[in-house]
């Protein structure tokens, strides 16, 4: 207990760094074992990532294979691979055998092509190396390119005594044991064993009288997502994999899981940002200009956009000059509103909650913008009114304007994502500067046509 209480509360200072950096740069081995034995491999790896490249090279190779692998799948995968190009084919291989298949294809698959076929190469353990080959094979944002290979399953023929004893040889492999898949003899999935069914059972009872046949599962091609979803609506610590023909190809757990999720969320956030591709804070600048640039001139031209239109309007504005004030009140409301709707559907989206057809989403949307619309129509009345002086049919048509623009950009918010969706185009894509943009642009629009029909300019 006390050694995972001093985990929990692990953090790095300069102090440790600068200890860590000393006893690498005097070579002393010893040292950096009797400091670094206290660490779990978590907190290792979170050392190694503030060191040079050459310093956590160094302790990787002091170390034993079968800490270091973990290690190496802790750390960032920027770190990860700047020191994986010090490391030999050699020594590369000594810390893939290490690793479950899923990590050990995850690891390989971020080496160059012939540098994968070297370190395959140099794996003694022959199953091993063609369990890694067909793990590669597939696609890395499917379940073939989630799952693992270890995995207990018994066959549905086997008696209790044949099962315990497979079951021993099989765990070897399997760090953690989280179900027991049954098989037929075509080694297709059929069900899952019970722990509780199987020390209750006759030893000399077979497999098929004591098995539960209801099993969720997902094909190798499924999507990552989708997985994710699943292993959450069910609350699943794992689930099986299984080919088109249903035989029982790997297991997918729950911390892959947890990685699809942080991943996408991270996406998805920096997609709302208006970032375009994924980035790191530390990346080159050239790299994080091509993720930011494109949004930011789509920004541009949307303002420019705006402009044209109010521009349009100045010569017949005349006295009516103040409607210019109010400009920000218009663009900000249509924004925020546009991202709060198109916020809450790709959520739902994401989810897989969004239910009913999307006339009858829209028409919902449509008497909410209605009621938030005509709220902060009436406030912004008073206001302009009382609190500004502005004349009252200048703050009449301000308020229908309001109303107008807050239906709108709920209606654009609710919409983009959902049609994008359709149209298999992640909706992430719909909020942040795309609504806020667009919502500028249509807003500003709406706002002096409405003022021009009441006011007569």
């Amino acid at each position: 207990m006390e050694e995972q209480d001093e985990n929990i509360k692990f953090s790095i200072n300069d102090e440790l760094i600068e200890s860590v950096e000393q006893l690498v740069d005097s070579k002393d081995d010893n040292g950096i074992l009797d400091l670094l034995t206290e660490y779990h491999y978590a907190d290792i790896a979170e050392i190694l990532e503030d060191l040079s490249t050459d310093q956590a090279s160094y302790i990787i190779r002091l170390l034993d294979s079968d800490i270091t692998s973990e290690i190496l799948m802790e750390m960032d995968e920027d770190d990860r691979e700047k020191i994986l190009a010090t490391l030999s084919t050699k020594e590369i291989a000594e810390e893939i055998e290490e690793l479950d298949t899923d990590d050990a294809a995850d690891m390989i698959a971020e080496l160059s092509e012939q540098r994968q076929e070297e370190v395959i190469a140099y794996i003694e353990d022959e199953e091993h190396k063609a369990e890694i080959r067909e793990l590669l094979t597939y696609d890395e944002d499917t379940a073939g390119g989630l799952m693992a290979k270890e995995l207990v399953r018994v066959n549905e023929n086997w008696t209790i005594t044949e099962c315990v004893r497979e079951m021993r040889a099989q765990a070897e492999n399997v760090t953690r044991v989280h179900s027991i898949y049954v098989v037929d003899g075509d080694e297709k999935l059929i069900g899952r064993l019970s722990l509780k069914d199987l020390l209750m059972a006759s030893p000399r009872a077979h497999i098929s009288t004591v098995y539960i046949p209801k099993v969720d599962f997902v094909d190798v091609n499924e999507d990552a997502e989708e997985v994710a979803r699943i292993m959450q609506k069910y609350d699943l610590e794992a689930i099986p994999v299984v080919d088109e023909n249903k035989v029982l190809v790997g297991r997918i757990t729950i911390d892959d899981i947890v990685d699809v999720i942080k991943e996408e969320a991270e996406k998805d956030y920096q997609m709302a940002a208006g970032i375009s591709r994924d980035v790191e804070a530390d990346d080159s600048i050239k790299k994080l200009t091509i993720a930011r640039l494109p949004w930011l001139l789509i920004g541009m031209f949307g303002g420019l956009g705006a402009a044209s239109i109010i521009e349009s309007f100045n010569d017949s504005m005349g006295g009516f000059i103040v409607l210019l004030s109010f400009v920000p009140l218009i663009q900000a409301t249509a924004g925020n509103v546009g991202v709060q709707s198109s916020a809450i559907v790709v959520q739902a989206l994401a989810n897989n909650s969004l239910d009913g057809n999307i006339l009858k989403r829209l028409f919902k949307e449509f008497l909410l913008g209605l009621v938030n619309g005509v709220a902060i129509a009436i406030i912004g009345l008073l206001i302009t009114h009382f609190a500004f002086g502005t004349p009252y049919n200048i703050s009449i048509t301000i308020a229908i304007a309001l109303v107008a623009v807050i239906v709108m950009a709920a209606l654009i918010g609710t919409f983009v994502p959902i049609f994008l969706d359709k149209r298999g185009i992640d909706p992430a894509v719909a909020t942040g500067p795309f609504i806020t943009t667009s919502n500028d642009v249509f807003g500003i629009l709406t706002y002096f046509l409405i003022a021009k029909f009441i006011l007569g300019f």
